[in-house]
């Protein structure tokens, strides 16, 4: 693709990083056929190759964000099934960073939007403020045909039925290896998760101790900053991630970390680029030493190996396999998962177009609720199509999507893996 960038714009490493992944595009079009928002919305200004051109324009040209390109950019999902696809290499990834920071700093958005992101950045991040505002969409739900704007109704139908309490295992802690100690680890515990499902760090916890691993918890962690940094405010994104890359680095006080563990994906994916998104920055040395620890936990497990299973539970059972976009294109991660469920005697079954996104992607399935709500519905009807006992995911927003739209239990892959290994049954199995 041919750019025209002045010398000026060049000047600036973001444009020039830009400009080089612009270039790298050859109009293909093969994006096209893998991308959930064209196959749903057959408009090729939400596809890939339509948004590269209208990223192309408005940086071109330097002038603020319009309304058009507003809607075509918040559409994407940034699930970068795309990246997967593309012959030529082009990182979309990086360009759409670069359209949604342009975004934010230069479109004023209608005042409903702007309270709406404001709010979720306000929540979202805080473990504590997110379990309150759980319990009141709960007490609210049954007044939300009340509620004037179609995206505060769908997170009162997002808010789970239950809320779990809270585990103190995800406080600043070290936890021992059993037996003798084969590697020592910091687990990145979250944020959103710490309030939607304690169950998840719980199992990651007992099954990594049962390998021979050393899990420390790192003191007052917070977010690692993918979720601002998903809606373009790149500024919060980096302070979190600032915070996130000082606590993970003072885990070693304590010895030096043979990874950082990460059990939701959607983190994994932009703890893994903190290279990127501090190039050139004083502290681009710290982070790319954490982006090279930084491991999804199944990604960690088939390189050093489970500990035997414990019994014959679960043994056989019929396990659908969500592959969550940031583990499988984010992260290239698609194996592994799979072959460990296996592995522990898991029957595991993949459902048709793998690929394709649940609709779930960060805080997209509360900005964009029609798009999300569809996706979502194709999504469960492959899944239920391989007739599953359970459906189990990497990361805990597919997890929530997908539980909203089916009555087949959801669980986390660690969760079946620590079950099979010694641990507790899943609680969303039953006694």
């Amino acid at each position: 693709m041919q750019t025209h960038f002045s010398p000026e714009q060049l000047s600036d490493p973001l444009t020039a990083r830009s400009n080089k992944i612009l270039r790298t595009c050859v109009h293909c079009g093969f994006c096209t056929a893998t991308c959930p928002t064209y196959q749903v919305l057959g408009d090729e200004l939400d596809s890939p190759r339509g948004r590269i051109y209208l990223i192309k324009e408005m940086l071109e040209s330097g002038r603020p964000a319009d309304e058009k390109t507003v809607k075509h950019i918040d559409r994407c999902l940034g699930c970068l099934s795309c990246m997967t696809t593309c012959p030529s290499g082009v990182h979309y990834g990086h360009l759409l960073e670069h359209a949604r920071e342009h975004i934010e700093e230069t479109y004023r958005r209608p005042v409903a939007d702007r309270f709406l992101r404001w709010v979720l950045k306000f929540v979202l991040p805080h473990p504590g403020r997110f379990r309150l505002a759980l319990m009141g969409a709960r007490i609210a739900r049954p007044f939300k045909g009340l509620m004037p704007d179609r995206r505060l109704r769908a997170m009162l139908d997002m808010a789970p039925r239950s809320i779990p309490p809270v585990s103190r295992n995800d406080d600043g802690q070290t936890f021992p290896a059993q037996g003798t100690r084969r590697a020592r680890v910091a687990l990145m515990v979250g944020c959103a998760q710490r309030a939607l499902n304690t169950d998840i760090n719980d199992a990651t916890i007992r099954l990594l101790q049962r390998a021979g691993v050393e899990v420390v918890i790192p003191q007052d962690f917070g977010c690692c900053g993918a979720l601002t940094l998903h809606m373009g405010q790149e500024a919060d994104g980096k302070a979190r991630a600032r915070d996130s890359i000082r606590r993970l680095l003072a885990a070693e006080e304590g010895g030096a970390l043979d990874a950082v563990i990460i059990n939701t994906s959607g983190c994994g994916t932009t703890i893994k680029d903190y290279g990127h998104l501090f190039k050139g920055d004083p502290m681009e040395a710290d982070a790319r030493r954490v982006a090279g620890l930084a491991r999804d936990v199944t990604e960690f497990l088939v390189g050093l190996g489970l500990p035997a299973r414990a019994g014959d539970q679960g043994q056989g059972m019929r396990v659908a396999y969500h592959s969550a976009c940031s583990l499988q294109h984010g992260q290239q991660i698609r194996s592994a998962p799979k072959d460990l469920l296996s592995g522990m005697g898991f029957t595991v079954l993949e459902p048709a177009n793998p690929h394709l996104c649940c609709g779930s992607a960060g805080t997209y399935n509360l900005l964009q609720p029609e798009l999300s709500s569809e996706l979502k519905a194709r999504k469960v009807e492959t899944l239920e199509a391989v007739a599953p006992e359970v459906i189990a995911a990497g990361n805990i927003g597919c997890m929530m999507q997908i539980g909203g739209g089916t009555q087949v239990p959801v669980v986390h892959t660690v969760e079946l893996l620590d079950w099979a290994t010694g641990g507790p049954k899943p609680a969303a199995l039953g006694s």
